[in-house]
Parts: C-alpha cells; structure tokens; sequence
C-alpha cells in the first residue's frame, strides 16, 4: 500500500522540494550547518562533466530539509571547494526584496471582486476546512489567495510542521556559504521568472492542482522521508519514477516546469564548459533526472557526465 501511495504521489509536494525555492524560503540566511555524524550513502545526487579547460559539477538540491541531512556527502562538499563559481537557479538574496514580494502577491492574490470559494465545489472545501483547521488558520484568511498559491502554501506548511525546513535547503546552504566564502555566484534565472511559472496557469489547473494537493497531505507523512532518502541515496531511478508520476496528469506544467527550463539551462552549463573555472551549478534535483533531464540532454551533446 505505501509504496502504490508514493508512486502516486502528485504535483505539490514535489514542486515544493524539487523545483520553487522561489515562493516560500522565508529565512535570514543564518543556516549554520549541523556536524552531527550521519551515515554516507555511497553516491549522491551529484554529477560532473569534465571539458579540457575545467569541470562541471551539477548538484540537485532538495529546497526543504532536515537538519539531520547535514553534513553532506564528502564528495559534495569537495565539489564546492573545487568550485570558483556556484550557480543557482535563480538569487536566493533577490526573492526577499519588495519588489519580487510585490508581484508574489500580485499573482496570488484575488482582484477585490473574486475570492477561492467562489468556484470551489463542495468535496474540496470541505477538505480545505478540515486541513485549515489543523494547521490551525482560519480558511477566510485564505480566501483572497488563487488556489495555486494556497496548494503551495499547505504543502510547505505542512511539510515544517514535519520538521522540514527551507533555512536547511540545499540551495540556501550553498548560498550562504558561497557568499562567505566569496566565491563568485551567479544565476541561472531572474527571480521574476520563477514566481511566473505557477502564478500564470490557468484558472481551471489551479483548482485541479489544489484539490490534487489536499489528496496528497492525507499521506504526506508516510512519504515525505521515502523522497529524501532517494535523494540521500543517490538513486536517480527512484526519483525520476516518483517525479514521472507526478507530472502524469499535467503535461504542460511538466514541459513548463521542467523541460523547457532543461533545456535552457544545458545550454548555459555548455557555456560554462568552454571558459576555464570549475563552476558548482546547484538546481533542483528533479533537473537532472530521466530523459530530458539537463543530465540526459548533456549527454546527447557528446558530453561523459558521471555520476559521483
């Protein structure tokens, strides 16, 4: 039964650890990792792709964490410190200014004449209550916000409530330490970009991913540690097949999401090839897993890309 529930398991719950950082780290960027011994998996999920000017590492990040997920893997952390320049996917610093938080709101919000419960039908605001009601908020307080942002919003709600975190998320670790480190820090797309992915879909797609989402916090507990430990054990399959899944039942958020920005983003790393520093390119994990993946679309290139 578990393993039927996680191969079933939709949209939310991976948007929010795999692919939108964007929306929801809320933190200072005070992350102080945690040097409490932890068992090493003997891969991990990150890639490297050597040029005959430098190297490449492509390290997918879980946007939500434990703190038990610290240290990482050793070969991880000497990617970094082989690394004079760490890319992310978008400037982590840049999210939290009024301008990016301006137009969160400005997409997630209701015009004053329309609100979420206008058009929700009975079985979902039903489900809507009972979930409000234990997190503890009331659902008016929600009422202005588009259902796309509300799926989101429980989804990470929920899943801090279970202990996870964005202050521990791969990127955010990353970030801070670059930033210390002074190393050089670039990015792979504007923050502006990224708030547009979920904030433009159609109305009818938002109200399906919502109702999709409160299914899939029935059973968030149960799952929740089976995805990160794909992702601790290095086991691209198991994590393509829980992201292929997902993705079932909406096609055009998965090229959206996904294939479009791969291939977006292989170009920019094939850049990165050519110029003579070894560069740490830090993306959601879901990037670089299955066909079409930056790590597959890398290799159709001509590039040897390994897995470490």
């Amino acid at each position: 039964m578990l393993k039927r529930r996680f191969l079933n398991f939709k949209l939310s719950l991976v948007l929010v650890v795999f692919f939108l950082p964007a929306f929801f780290i809320t933190s200072a960027f005070d992350l102080q990792a945690k040097t409490a011994a932890v068992q090493q998996a003997t891969r991990s999920c990150l890639w490297t792709v050597n040029s005959q000017s430098n190297k490449i590492y492509l390290l997918g990040s879980l946007h939500l964490l434990k703190p038990n997920a610290y240290p990482l893997a050793a070969a991880v952390e000497k990617a970094y410190a082989d690394s004079r320049v760490i890319i992310f996917e978008t400037d982590i610093a840049a999210l939290q200014t009024p301008g990016v938080q301006a137009k969160l709101l400005e997409l997630g919000i209701y015009p004053a004449e329309q609100n979420l419960l206008q058009n929700l039908d009975g079985n979902t605001r039903q489900q809507l209550e009972k979930k409000m009601s234990e997190i503890g908020l009331p659902l008016e307080q929600f009422s202005r916000f588009k259902p796309w942002f509300v799926a989101l919003t429980l989804t990470t709600l929920e899943l801090q409530r279970m202990g996870y975190n964005p202050n521990y998320g791969i990127d955010v670790y990353f970030f801070n330490k670059a930033s210390a480190d002074g190393k050089e820090i670039g990015f792979l797309e504007p923050a502006a970009f990224q708030i547009n992915l979920l904030g433009n879909m159609v109305e009818q797609d938002q109200y399906d991913f919502l109702s999709q989402t409160l299914n899939d916090l029935e059973v968030v507990n149960e799952l929740a540690g089976d995805l990160v430990k794909s992702w601790k054990d290095g086991d691209a399959d198991k994590l393509h097949e829980l992201l292929s899944k997902s993705f079932k039942d909406y096609p055009h958020l998965h090229d959206r999401l996904l294939i479009q920005r791969n291939k977006n983003w292989a170009e920019q790393i094939e850049d990165a090839l050519r110029k003579n520093k070894n560069v740490l390119f830090v993306v959601g994990a879901g990037h670089l897993v299955g066909p079409e993946s930056v790590v597959d679309l890398l290799k159709k290139k001509g590039y040897q890309v390994k897995q470490q």
